[in-house]
């Protein structure tokens, strides 16, 4: 498969007069008197799929908090069109003896009403009206897309027939995000919502974002699903937003060059302001220059300067390497099962290794055992049976999100620095801090007080102090921003012991891991493959067309069953095994040509809406070109998927036919 391209950068997209979905005009908000949002205009258009960063604490929960009216701004103005539907995911989990299915239909408040009211209704004319209202919202298909959107999610058959009572409330809070999703509201505020999915349910709704129909707001810090599900980034910086076109990496380029910009224009503006001030010390004193000097005197007054851009800086994180490296094998499973119950091992048939210098990424669904594995490496489950060899020898760090809850509320950062220290001064102290961090701002702040990122920080400044071997890292980047997160993965690539790494964030995984191993049907097991692989993989089984693979497969194995047919007996099967493979090479192929296609349309779309002017000289041509890029950003997944799916397809019944061949 070719590698995915991201979109070349392009400045900041200025809509001025366009009929948007979303317009905020000169919005102002404050908390305890500091500005977080202040004079913040943009404006967003109708079927953009839009990510919102920032960096933590800018105001983006905050933004979308206003957006749904849930608080009010202190100034300025939100506009949305009327009788629209925003969608938004509730804070409060589904709970109760309702099955997932029924509790995602249930959200649909005017189906439920119609199928009710449809039960007791008498008059024939009342009766055809809600038949007709039905068939309009397509409400007979409903349990169908329910059950998709479920199952895209992680929730098996089984599951969704399950009360939302039995689940953890990460897993109830998928079913939250289900049914907004179920709904399809014209404008989606999504706010990090992969935080509660593992990688497989990520790259499930990176699929879905991007064919789906209607406005899209979104705050996540996964840079992969920035790149791939969103075509404009909204940046949330000192109380301004600034909207730019294309995916995360075209941002961050066409800020990088607007910053080359600005500091050139300042640099310039200074010499002019420079050159004038000197002209009004020297002259303004001389009656023959007192005009002209005081012109320019006018002159700088008018002349606004231009701000100096000023990046927030980010803490490095710092991972201290092992004191003393132990010979690998560092840690040794032959045989071994984990769980919580003897009679139910929930992993078995584990025999692996794990060496002093491995970055290893475990894949795998939530459920299927990753923490499990996890908890068993890191000391904190005994094997119920087998051997795991070198543990009592390797000090391991093992983080994990639960972890986060269960800091002490009432403890800063200093008081839990003081119990690993506690022959140190507080200057050494507070200096080791400093190398996390944690400056004099934030040594003495209560964890209650503390942000999820900083939270998060100083986990793994715990985890990580007492130099171990291994680190297992169970979901670190939930609440970190994506500078934070670049931050973490150079802190991991400097790190020189081993690392196991559970993850939803796809750029996480493929810039620290060069290993990775599947948890799934009950054991772990090396993964040959890469998470492009894995996620074609994924996409064939869950579309249930992996028939054909099998259909390839048995043909090729009866042919090869034939061991006393003649020579030409086995040319012919040959024949017909090549034959059968053409249709299949035929579907890749045209399916190739089709993403080809399409993508060409969609970067003929981008260039022609990065044009300011196109909303001012023809905004119905301007909505009609977003209308159908939406279309078409729908029709591309729908390509990829099936490019995947035939590609699939073909190379397994090549294997098979060659493996055929080679008994012939």
């Amino acid at each position: 498969m070719a590698a995915r391209r991201h979109p070349p950068p392009r400045p900041p997209i200025r809509m001025p007069g366009f009929l948007s979905m979303l317009h905020i005009n000169d919005l102002v908000y404050r908390i305890e008197g500091r500005p977080i949002l202040d004079g913040a205009t943009v404006a967003v258009p109708a079927g953009h799929k839009v990510g919102l960063i920032g960096r933590n604490g800018a105001g983006k929960t905050t933004l979308l908090r206003l957006i749904t009216g849930e608080v009010h701004p202190d100034d300025g103005s939100i506009g949305l069109p009327r009788n629209h539907r925003i969608g938004y995911v509730a804070q409060e989990a589904p709970g109760g003896e309702a099955s997932l299915i029924e509790w995602v239909l249930s959200t649909d408040t005017e189906r439920a009403a119609l199928l009710s009211e449809a039960e007791n209704a008498s008059d024939p004319h009342r009766i055809a009206e809600i038949q007709i209202r039905l068939q309009d919202i397509d409400a007979h298909s409903a349990p169908a897309r329910a059950a998709q959107i479920l199952a895209g999610l992680g929730f098996d058959d089984a599951a969704q027939r399950s009360a939302c009572r039995n689940f953890s409330g990460g897993w109830r809070m998928r079913v939250a995000l289900a049914s907004v999703l179920f709904l399809e509201p014209e404008l989606l505020l999504l706010d990090e919502p992969t935080n509660y999915l593992d990688l497989e349910g990520t790259m499930w709704l990176e699929s879905y974002l991007r064919s789906y129909p209607h406005t899209v707001l979104m705050v996540s810090h996964d840079r992969d699903l920035l790149n791939t599900a969103v075509g404009a980034i909204l940046h949330l910086e000192r109380g301004k937003l600034t909207l730019y076109s294309g995916g995360y990496d075209a941002f961050e380029e066409a800020r990088r060059e607007r910053q080359r910009l600005e500091l050139k224009l300042k640099k310039k503006q200074d010499d002019q302001r420079r050159h004038i001030q000197a002209f009004i010390d020297r002259f303004k004193a001389k009656a023959t220059k007192a005009r002209q000097a005081q012109s320019r005197v006018k002159a700088l007054a008018r002349m606004q300067p231009i701000a100096e851009q000023v990046d927030e800086r980010v803490a490095p994180f710092l991972l201290p390497s092992p004191e003393k490296m132990i010979a690998s094998p560092i840690l040794r499973l032959e045989g071994a099962a984990a769980g919580y119950d003897p009679a139910r091992p929930i992993l078995t048939r584990l025999d692996l290794r794990i060496d002093n210098d491995d970055r290893i990424a475990l894949l795998g669904q939530n459920g299927n055992g990753k923490s499990t594995f996890a908890k068993l490496i890191a000391g904190k489950l005994k094997a119920l049976s087998g051997n795991v060899f070198g543990a009592a020898k390797v000090e391991v760090g093992y983080f994990a999100q639960h972890q986060l809850d269960e800091l002490n509320p009432l403890h800063t950062p200093y008081d839990y620095m003081a119990k690993l220290m506690p022959e140190a001064t507080e200057a050494q102290r507070r200096t080791k801090l400093g190398t996390f961090g944690f400056g004099a701002d934030k040594a003495d702040t209560k964890c209650a007080n503390l942000s999820g990122g900083e939270k998060a920080r100083l986990l793994l400044a715990l985890t990580a102090f007492h130099r171990p071997h291994l680190l297992i890292l169970d979901e670190p980047t939930n609440h970190l921003d994506v500078d934070s997160r670049e931050a973490l993965i150079h802190a991991l690539m400097e790190y020189e012991g081993a690392v196991i790494l559970i993850s939803h964030d796809r750029h996480l995984v493929e810039a620290t891991a060069d290993r990775l191993w599947l948890v799934k049907g009950g054991t772990v097991r090396a993964y040959d493959g890469d998470i492009d692989g894995y996620r074609a993989e994924l996409i064939a089984e869950r579309s249930g067309r992996s028939r054909a693979v099998a259909a390839a497969r048995e043909t090729a194995a009866d042919a090869a069953k034939g061991t006393g047919a003649s020579r030409a007996d086995q040319r012919r099967a040959a024949a017909g095994r090549r034959a059968e493979l053409a249709p299949l090479k035929k579907a890749m192929e045209a399916a190739e040509r089709e993403v080809a296609r399409i993508a060409g349309e969609i970067a003929k779309l981008d260039a022609l809406l990065a044009d300011p002017g196109l909303y001012v000289r023809d905004p119905a041509a301007a909505q009609k070109s977003a209308h159908t890029r939406g279309a078409l950003a729908k029709r591309l997944g729908e390509a990829e998927e099936q490019w995947l799916v035939a590609g699939e397809a073909y190379e397994a019944a090549e294997s098979a036919a060659t493996e055929a061949n080679s008994v012939d």
